[in-house]
């Protein structure tokens, strides 16, 4: 099973580096339940994937997901979109390495414009707990239900 592992922080500012890669995504949520599992659908330039995801199970945010996407072609897509409605988003991702990991950086547009986050992946979790954040990232957000995308979608911005 295709496992997920990463963590989250906030951004205060953002400059993308001139390696970077960008990304524009539309994402948007067919199904949330209570347990946290997603079925998404998103727009990444001219491709169009269905993905689900579903946590791991335990008493503390974890890192650990696991994720399963499926390559859809533009009609599926378009025929699935509608069941999306009230519960979307768009950013722009940008995609580049520094101090030795691929950093992923979005920078959310529409009613969650502002908001910038920064994640990393890794391939286990004692990596993921070795990590030393940069000091350019903001508060870890890692497994915060206020800024988990399917919330930000449906809710927008957090509160506080």
């Amino acid at each position: 099973m295709p496992v997920e592992i990463e963590r989250k922080f906030l951004l205060s500012a953002f400059e993308p580096p001139p390696t970077a890669v960008r990304q524009h995504i539309e994402q948007g949520y067919i199904a949330i339940k209570e347990d946290g599992t997603e079925v998404r659908l998103r727009r990444i330039g001219g491709s169009f994937v269905l993905g689900v995801k579903r946590g791991t199970s335990g008493p503390e945010p974890s890192p650990v997901r696991i994720e399963v996407e499926r390559e859809l072609d533009e009609g599926e897509f378009a025929d699935l979109w509608p069941a999306t409605e009230g519960a979307r988003l768009a950013k722009d991702r940008y995609t580049f390495d520094a101090s030795g990991v691929t950093v992923y950086v979005d920078v959310y547009q529409g009613e969650l414009a502002g908001l910038r986050t920064a994640e990393v992946e890794f391939d286990s979790e004692p990596e993921a707990a070795a990590f030393p954040a940069p000091d350019w990232f903001g508060p870890e957000i890692t497994g915060v239900k206020a800024y988990k995308n399917q919330t930000l979608a449906r809710q927008g911005l957090p509160k506080s």
